[in-house]
């Protein structure tokens, strides 16, 4: 049987209990930056279970149970089905956990009143990751992070722009860890990535002399879809010889796909839906390239540079933390079609600067690796639990 959060009767160090929220297991940045933490997570010092709000949004949760990781589905319909919380309570009471570590604005906001109900000397410290950007979260999920966040035993931030956009009361107790992802799949990939270009230009039905273009992002307004459906649109007009494959799904699938249709785009962009094998399509592809209004630090810049993708991408949030202007790739300002379009234009009708874009991309991809972030955060860990056990015992 697990110890719980306090006291310790066995001379060995126990491990701490650690327990990860979040709204959904869907193929999100946030969601996989998680199960690459935790994949890579120090199972000596460390016993790890997961739990998702939304019972539909599992994409992703097989994979961490098999894994090692025990997944717990909350159960809730929707957001606004509540019933979640009594089943986190259960779940936080039953598991005793050092840490309860939320991930994203409205699991936290509310998370923590399940948290708040359990009794002082049983209740786990809280630790919260800001994964997007504070100002652009919901008012009323703001208003109730705000009122609760200064409560938190530690608050993470993946980037300096999303420490930036903290409430200037929150910076100086927020710390910057640059999450990574892992190399291990990449490092294969590069091995076969000639045979897998093949593969992939013909599973896609991509001609001889095209250069293939791979954007993977979900289908919100945040990625800025309709702003790559005109950038696409201007380049077939110039009679540049391009393709455009898009991975992801989302709540704008129907009004993206009509654009896509209104424009005439036919097979020059695609639309995969969700996939299990992005890093794949990312080792066969020649630009990856991404349109975004706004970001946090996107994992799927992290991921192309592994696989040393040259990258064309909008100037917002995190992205100029993966990308440098003129080094691994292009920056160009967001909501511009035209900026967009040009930029392609050059790396695609210039193979030189997209092998120098790509080296140096694959250079870069060692700020990210998983594994460094991983030790960071379980540093955290270890530091607030030791300071809540000092704090019970009467030493500090």
């Amino acid at each position: 049987m697990n110890a719980g959060p306090v006291g310790q009767t066995d001379a060995r160090p126990r491990r701490l209990r650690i327990l990860l929220v979040i709204k959904g297991l869907g193929h999100g940045g946030a969601e996989r930056l998680l199960m690459e933490t935790v994949a890579a997570g120090d199972r000596d010092s460390f016993e790890y279970e997961v739990a998702y709000v939304l019972a539909g949004s599992d994409g992703l949760a097989a994979a961490i149970a098999a894994g090692g990781t025990p997944v717990h589905s909350l159960g809730a319909s929707r957001s606004a089905d509540l019933t979640w919380l009594g089943r986190l309570r259960k779940l936080l009471a039953a598991g005793q956990f050092d840490v309860v570590h939320f991930h994203l604005p409205y699991t936290v906001a509310l998370g923590r009143l399940a948290v708040a109900t359990l009794p002082r000397t049983h209740r786990p410290a809280v630790v919260y990751t800001e994964h997007s950007l504070w100002n652009k979260a919901a008012v009323i999920t703001k208003g109730i992070n705000r009122a609760g966040v200064g409560r938190d035993q530690a608050l993470i931030v993946v980037s300096q722009a999303a420490h930036d956009a903290l409430p200037i009361a929150l910076q100086d107790r927020a710390q910057v860890i640059v999450h990574g992802v892992s190399r291990t799949q990449a490092d294969a990939l590069l091995t076969r990535q000639v045979e897998i270009r093949n593969e992939v230009r013909t599973e896609l039905g991509v001609p001889d002399g095209d250069v293939l273009l791979l954007a993977v992002a979900n289908l919100r307004a945040e990625k800025g879809y309709d702003v790559l459906l005109d950038a696409t649109r201007l380049l077939i007009d110039r009679g540049v010889p391009v393709r455009v494959v898009a991975v992801g799904s989302g709540p704008m699938t129907e009004e993206v796909h009509e654009r896509h249709r209104t424009l005439g785009l036919g097979d020059h962009l695609q639309f995969l839906g969700q996939r299990d094998d992005v890093l794949r399509l990312m080792a066969g592809s020649d630009v990856f390239v991404l349109s975004s209004r706004q970001e946090g630090l996107p994992v799927t810049l992290m991921e192309a540079t592994t696989i040393g993708m040259p990258i064309v991408a909008t100037s917002v949030g995190g992205v100029p933390q993966v990308v440098t202007d003129e080094v691994e790739g292009l920056l160009v300002p967001p909501e511009d079609a035209v900026s967009m379009a040009d930029a392609l234009q050059r790396v695609i009708g210039d193979p030189e600067l997209r092998a120098r874009f790509g080296r140096a991309s694959r250079e870069k991809s060692a700020m990210f690796d998983v594994a460094g972030s991983s030790r960071e955060i379980e540093g955290i860990y270890r530091d607030i639990t030791d300071a809540r056990r000092a704090r019970r015992s009467g030493h500090a």
